[in-house]
C-alpha cells in the first residue's frame, strides 16, 4: 500500500466516523483512489476540512457516495468500480439503547448490506471491523483501561 500512482480503488464506509476519517487519510496519502459513504451529502464538507485539517489538499482521488447501512439504495453505485472495502462504519444510536437488538440487528444487516452489495459489484477483498460499543459499554471507561484482551 506505499505505491503513490495506485490505480486502485477503495470504498470506506462512513466516512463521518472517526476511524473513516483516518482510513480515508490514509488512503489518499498512499495513492489510492478513495470512495466513502456517507449517510447525508450535506456532511460532504466536514469531511474535507477534517481532511484538509490533517494536511490532505489533493481530492482529485476522493469521491463521496449517500448510502446508510439501513437501506439499500445508493450502495452499487458506491461500490461501482472497487477493488476494495473497508467496512468500519456502524449504525449508532446517541443515546445507549434500552435494547441490545436496536444496536445489535442494525450493525449486523448493515455488514451484510455491504458485503452482498461488495459481492455483486466484483469487489475482490471487504474488511470488517468491530466498534468499541462491542466491549465499551460492560466496563466503566473511568475504571478501566482497555486492551487488547478486551
Amino acid at each position: 500500500m506505499e505505491n503513490k500512482e495506485n490505480k486502485e480503488t477503495v470504498l470506506v464506509t462512513g466516512g463521518t466516523g472517526f476511524v473513516g476519517f483516518h482510513t480515508i487519510s490514509q488512503l489518499l496519502l498512499q495513492g489510492y483512489t478513495v470512495k466513502t459513504t456517507i449517510r447525508s451529502l450535506a456532511r460532504k464538507e466536514s469531511v474535507i476540512n477534517a481532511l484538509e485539517e490533517a494536511g490532505i489538499t489533493d481530492f482529485r482521488k476522493l469521491s463521496f457516495f449517500e448510502a446508510d447501512l439501513i437501506a439499500d439504495a445508493g450502495w452499487d453505485e458506491a461500490l461501482k468500480n472497487c477493488d476494495y472495502v473497508l467496512h468500519v462504519a456502524s449504525p449508532f444510536p446517541l443515546v445507549e439503547p434500552e435494547d441490545e437488538n436496536e444496536l445489535i440487528i442494525p450493525a449486523r444487516d448493515g455488514s451484510l448490506r455491504v458485503l452482498k452489495f461488495a459481492k455483486e459489484a466484483g469487489v475482490k477483498r471487504v474488511v470488517l471491523t468491530s466498534s468499541f460499543a462491542a466491549i465499551g459499554y460492560g466496563k466503566n471507561p473511568k475504571d478501566h483501561i482497555f486492551t487488547e484482551e478486551d
